[in-house]
């Protein structure tokens, strides 16, 4: 790209970066910025990943370029990209605020060389705008069917690569950071049922179930456990794990919209990790529909992901990245105004709890188990999706340990008016082990 008119990749660097930076840069135009002994060593390999950040100045334009490799980082697991996640931060004191004829010099440098159209990965599905043209509304029933598809159905061995025995894809609890994560997600089961109180005999459902580790966990104890998924490969692993575990009398998992449950009077429910596909608009709604799903004094436990701190538009989402490679119409609300719909509908919440930092350790397992079976996710579903999900899963690993999202477990009762003065309620303090 460099000419006597134009400028070297490392000047461009150079607009954006102290030199002072712990940063090495080589490009494909034999430039270089930075020491060679710096600890972050990244290759600039075509012209393509300036072309991708020049035609999208944010997130996606990195993505797009890391992806596609048109940039890499010397060392880096690509299943687990943490540590290089980590050093790029460690970059920010050194990152400068172009001024706006550097900008400029930029821009003309590259179009003096005609301007191209970088490459979209295959793997990045359609922007949310694409999707509504298309007629998929945000979280209407065929949306939310076809990017649950969109997410789940991959392949289960793929997914067994990274979540383990448990197929369990949701925050695990530890009791220390040693225990290890088969452990810690029997943990969460167990805290999740033992929460909701229920006895053999009575009836659970569980929204958005899964592969189902938490209707046999509860088939286990005695409970009859209907569980409901979008994703037909997950039904399908479930009710071949029903199968095998004998529990056909205590368990069924559905390929169903939590909407169309035709049941009542469940003694509880669990939603874990659902309410991030639900819509933040859609909050008050769905909890309703909980509220007429249960019994009286039945018990609800939402188990989901927040963000910390609401945006600076007012508007809920989720990035661009994840809304286009990993959940697509994914949202997010803060605790409070989470709180406050469970409250709005009917709810008495009782007890929540923020499990942020376990989180953040789940997620390096996952990052751990996906290094460790790399060559089999790869073989499932290809060296770019493959990808994709170790820089998701670090990504957002880093994103909890830097607070910027946390994870919360909600406890409510629909409270019967009758009042039952003879106290048969509910214990007056948690009455399950932490």
């Amino acid at each position: 790209m460099a000419n006597g008119k134009s400028m070297t990749i490392s000047e461009m660097v150079g607009m954006f970066v102290s030199p002072q930076a712990p940063l090495r840069v080589d490009a494909f135009d034999g430039s270089t910025f930075g020491p060679e002994s710096a600890p972050l060593h990244v290759k600039v390999n075509n012209p393509n990943a300036v072309y991708q950040i020049v035609e999208h100045p944010n997130e996606i334009g990195v993505v797009r370029a890391y992806i596609l490799g048109d940039f890499d980082v010397e060392g880096i697991d690509y299943a687990d990209p943490y540590p290089v996640l980590r050093s790029f931060i460690d970059m920010a004191p050194y990152v400068r605020k172009p001024t706006p004829l550097d900008v400029a010099r930029v821009a003309a440098a590259v179009f003096s060389h005609g301007f191209r159209k970088a490459p979209v990965p295959e793997v990045e599905g359609p922007s949310k705008w694409q999707r509504i043209k298309s007629g998929l509304l945000p979280h209407t029933e065929k949306a939310d069917s076809e990017t649950v598809s969109y997410h789940y159905d991959q392949s289960n061995d793929f997914y067994a690569d990274f979540l383990g025995p448990s197929m369990t894809y949701t925050c695990a609890v530890f009791e220390n950071e040693a225990m290890n994560l088969e452990d810690a997600q029997a943990n969460k089961l167990r805290l999740i049922l033992d929460k909701l109180g229920l006895k053999p005999g009575q009836r659970l459902l569980d929204i958005g179930c899964g592969w189902g580790s938490m209707v046999i966990t509860a088939a286990r104890r005695g409970i009859k456990a209907l569980g409901v998924t979008l994703s037909k490969e997950q039904a399908a692993y479930a009710q071949e794990w029903i199968r095998r575990e004998g529990l056909e009398d205590l368990a069924e998992v559905r390929v169903m919209d939590y909407r169309d449950v035709p049941e009542r009077d469940f003694d509880g429910i669990c939603s874990i990790g659902m309410m991030e596909h639900v819509g933040v608009k859609n909050y008050k709604s769905y909890f309703e529909e909980m509220f007429k799903l249960l019994k009286p004094m039945g018990r609800l436990l939402n188990h989901q992901i927040t963000i910390s701190h609401g945006k600076p538009n007012g508007k809920p989402g989720t990035d661009e990245f994840l809304d286009r490679y990993i959940f697509p119409d994914g949202d997010l609300g803060t605790p409070g105004f989470i709180e406050s719909c469970i409250h709005d509908s009917g709810f008495n919440v009782v007890h929540q709890e923020n499990l942020r930092q376990h989180y953040a350790l789940t997620l390096h397992h996952w990052n751990h188990n996906l290094s460790e079976h790399w060559d089999d996710a790869v073989k499932q579903v290809g060296f770019d999706r493959a990808k994709v999900w170790g820089l998701y899963m670090a990504a957002c690993a880093l994103n909890f340990e830097l607070d910027g999202i946390q994870i919360h477990q909600f406890l409510a009762v629909k409270p019967d008016r009758v009042g039952h003065p003879d106290g048969k309620w509910y214990p007056l303090r948690p009455w399950w082990k932490a």
